[in-house]
């Protein structure tokens, strides 16, 4: 693992998947969740200065990486943030850590809110980079974020339409998606061929069309539901001062209603992806919140 030395890799069995994961560092423990159309990798600048400090654990969520892509069904429940947040709980127990921080970015940020809705006993600190909360941006949608995100209405169409044209050029479709990056180097070429090897695979495409199908169905009712139901952690958005979500949303005053605890937080001088462009202010931003 050239870029995360000293840590280890460990895949573990959930009741409804197995997740890949890797572990490294002492401390209190943090679990980081990456986004799309990522792994575990988009840590790699992070992960070895926050394991200084903190029990470091990055998985790659299911559908994604080298974790588990599970059958889906009509309502997309697998592939449902309820049910990749039961993941993440199950991997943290399966660890010994009952209590834990979580940082998540793009979609590990929506698994992150739905885990700390979920297991509210269990996350003491989330912070989430580049979103907010997903009800809130389809119920703010505007011309501009649907231009901007032209892939969330994109991939939640029925199967098999996104997965056959996705399918046809992978490399050419995740490089328009990493064009949501505002820093030239942000993806070296071995990092690019890395998130290749992954998300060209069929099975990993379709899993993330779900992951995408639940989040305009299921996750909505989900997070319908539970709304008013106040979490009482302090939350951290950060987000991408040349993004989408910045210039279209109000990040502090959506993510406040959602907790009695402190919201803070701040933009970041690059696009989407701040721990690859940005991950010295990045991490600037998030040890402060993280220690407390």
């Amino acid at each position: 693992m050239p870029w995360f030395e000293g840590f280890q890799k460990r895949i573990l069995a959930t009741s409804g998947t197995e997740i890949q994961l890797l572990t490294g560092g002492s401390g209190p423990a943090l679990l980081l969740l990456h986004g799309y159309p990522q792994t575990h990798l988009m840590w790699r600048h992070l992960a070895p200065r926050l394991a200084q400090r903190f029990t470091v654990v990055a998985p790659d969520l299911r559908g994604y990486g080298e974790s588990g892509k599970p059958p889906t069904d009509e309502t997309h429940a697998p592939y449902s943030k309820r049910a990749m947040a039961a993941d993440m709980a199950e991997v943290m127990t399966a660890l010994g850590h009952d209590r834990f921080s979580v940082v998540g970015h793009d979609r590990g940020g929506r698994v992150a809110h739905r885990l700390a809705r979920d297991h509210r006993a269990r996350v003491d600190r989330l912070s989430v980079l580049d979103i907010c909360p997903t009800l809130d941006m389809y119920e703010r949608t505007d011309m501009a974020f649907a231009t901007g995100y032209y892939h969330w209405f994109f991939l939640i169409q029925p199967f098999d339409f996104p997965e056959r044209l996705i399918g046809a050029d992978p490399a050419y479709y995740m490089a328009r998606k990493m064009a949501l990056a505002r820093t030239a180097d942000a993806f070296p070429e071995d990092v690019m061929a890395e998130y290749r090897r992954h998300f060209s695979k069929p099975e990993t495409i379709h899993a993330t069309c779900e992951d995408y199908r639940a989040s305009a169905t299921l996750d909505l009712e989900h997070d319908r539901a539970d709304r008013d139901q106040s979490l009482s952690i302090p939350i951290q958005v950060l987000w991408g001062g040349q993004g989408v979500v910045g210039r279209t949303f109000d990040p502090i005053a959506i993510w406040s209603p959602y907790t009695d605890g402190k919201v803070s937080g701040m933009a970041v001088p690059c696009g989407h992806f701040l721990a690859e462009e940005e991950p010295e202010e990045t991490l600037a931003h998030l040890l402060p919140f993280l220690e407390g």
